[in-house]
């Protein structure tokens, strides 16, 4: 049953980011407009920009299959906690409120694994035994 709950929280969860937030930011990039986003790195707009779309397009649909979930959502966590910390650090809770229960997803999912009902649980018995770490990964 548990099981069950991880792949409907993968499948709405990944979706609705991926959809809803990272599919406009993947037009956005492409579109050959001027980017504007928050730098925090350092590193440009441009590549923030390119950072949290590939999170959150990408890597959400990757939740949703259920593909290497422990790993994709290393990138999401970071990115809802950039979003709530940084971009909307001052703002008021409403303003931060998506972002953190992005994040509070995530990072159950990171816990959790993509569960029975996923791609990775059909790789799962490709990897050898005794690698804990990897198998850890791919889950």
């Amino acid at each position: 049953m548990n099981d069950l709950g991880i792949l409907i929280l993968r499948i709405f969860a990944g979706g609705f980011m991926a959809f809803g937030h990272g599919y406009g930011k993947f037009l956005n990039y492409f579109s050959g407009e001027e980017i504007k986003f928050l730098d925090f790195l350092g590193i440009g707009m441009k590549a923030s920009f390119f950072l949290a779309m590939s999170a959150e397009f990408f890597m959400a649909i990757f939740i949703v299959l259920g593909l290497f979930t422990r790993t994709v959502a290393i990138p999401l966590i970071i990115t809802m906690a950039v979003a709530a910390f940084i971009a909307h650090g001052a703002d008021p809770f409403q303003k931060k409120e998506m972002a953190l229960l992005y994040l509070t997803v995530f990072g159950t999912l990171f816990f959790t694994g993509g569960g029975k009902y996923s791609l990775s649980a059909l790789l799962a018995n490709k990897i050898p035994s005794g690698n804990n770490t990897v198998s850890f990964l791919v889950k």
